[in-house]
């Protein structure tokens, strides 16, 4: 197929069918998702940012005089609003040397008895480790939060990412494995604080039927237009037009105006939802299989590094975090790539404190790592619909981006 009429998304997210659009009477979605899980009981959320709201808020009630939340310095945006959201104060912690994880003795440093919680992050499907933060948060009666919302389905050891701490959420927004174009999973580990939570979601979630019905119209659009041959439409043409701008933030979809919304997740949807789940588990060890050939090949390209799993751990494969050894050949690669249709793209433009909307809140962070690997990094996607001759002539341009 011509480039000028294909576009690979830049994940690997799950099509949806048109059998699937069909509700059908067994399982909830709260039910098929905690057994994929492997947990006693799970809530859904209109979005996994809104799931940290639901939590942050609960916990609030539950210790009021902790006011500081500790996050990655490298991680989405929306982490940062939804702890400003609740009037809580967001902690930056710089992230390792040639990762998104937290640095070790930075995060000692910063966490103390005014520390709600901690959020660990599970960043694109790679696995964070949780370990280290679970003992220091002990230590200071804080809470662990599992951020993995790009992680569903991914194993920390012996349990799903997402329930090794205190409590964890799961994004179901558009490119993700399981989507319901915007939706959220909600996890606590302790059975009074799901009570909590469901209290707390009850009060700042209302059922809107506005918002549903949007949500419910941009699903279909995902489901007629997840597909390589129609992604040029409503990805592709923004995209390109956002570069011609020199718009980098709208680029990846960083910018987020306006409040957060916040709404019950509706009938129909999770409907969907509990349709498209059963076919996950195929999907991610297909695209898994596919991932694990592929990681070596790029690897093989001297000066460049595949962002993988500590041990112990398994992730699931939606993009594949690509380590250039610098700025300049990260953005001597994305220059030919970016717009080929190819699925190669950025994560978060920048590190948290770089953001112009953050930067009186964060001024004078200091986190080297963190926008080091904001200024090194690319995402090659690990869609099915990527090809091997398409896979070459990445693999080509990353080359010569190296050697240049």
């Amino acid at each position: 197929m011509p480039d000028a009429w294909r576009e690979i998304p830049p994940t690997a997210g799950l099509p949806l069918r048109a059998s699937d659009l069909i509700p059908r009477s067994g399982k909830t979605l709260q039910d098929a998702v905690a057994a994929f899980l492997g947990v006693p009981a799970v809530q859904l959320e209109c979005s996994g940012t809104a799931a940290l709201i639901v939590a942050l808020t609960a916990l609030m009630r539950h210790s009021p005089r902790r006011r500081r939340v500790v996050l990655p310095a490298y991680t989405c945006p929306l982490v940062a609003l939804a702890v400003m959201h609740c009037g809580l104060t967001p902690v930056l912690c710089d992230v390792r040397r040639d990762h998104f994880d937290f640095s070790p003795e930075m995060l000692a440093s910063l966490v103390d008895d005014e520390t709600l919680a901690i959020i660990p992050t599970h960043l694109g499907g790679r696995v964070a480790d949780v370990t280290a933060v679970n003992e220091l948060a002990r230590r200071y009666q804080a809470t662990v939060i599992e951020d993995a919302a790009q992680a569903l389905g991914a194993q920390w050891h012996d349990r799903a990412a997402g329930t090794a701490g205190d409590l964890g959420f799961f994004s179901l927004a558009v490119g993700k494995g399981l989507t319901l174009y915007e939706g959220g999973v909600l996890f606590a580990r302790d059975d009074a604080m799901r009570r909590q939570l469901r209290e707390e979601s009850r009060r700042v979630a209302p059922f809107r039927p506005g918002w549903e019905i949007r949500r419910s119209l941009q699903l279909l659009g995902y489901t007629a237009f997840y597909r390589p041959s129609a992604l040029r439409y409503v990805y592709g043409r923004p995209l390109r037009r956002a570069l011609a701008q020199h718009d980098l933030t709208g680029a990846v979809g960083d910018d987020f105006p306006g409040p957060i919304p916040l709404h019950t997740l509706g009938g129909w949807r999770r409907s969907v939802g509990v349709n498209a789940l059963k076919r996950l588990p195929g999907f991610i060890a297909m695209t898994t299989d596919q991932a694990k050939q592929r990681k070596t090949i790029i690897e093989s390209i001297e000066g460049v590094t595949v962002i993988g799993d500590p041990d112990g751990s398994r992730g699931t494969w939606p993009f594949f975090m690509v380590l250039m050894p610098g700025r300049e050949a990260r953005d001597a690669a994305l220059g030919r790539l970016w717009t080929a249709g190819l699925g190669v793209s950025r994560l978060f433009i920048h590190a948290i404190p770089d953001y112009p909307s953050f930067a009186a809140q964060f001024a004078g962070a200091d986190v080297p790592n963190a926008r080091d690997f904001a200024a090194r990094m690319l995402t090659i996607t690990n869609s099915p619909w990527l090809g091997e001759d398409d896979f070459q002539r990445i693999l080509a341009t990353l080359g010569e981006a190296v050697t240049s």
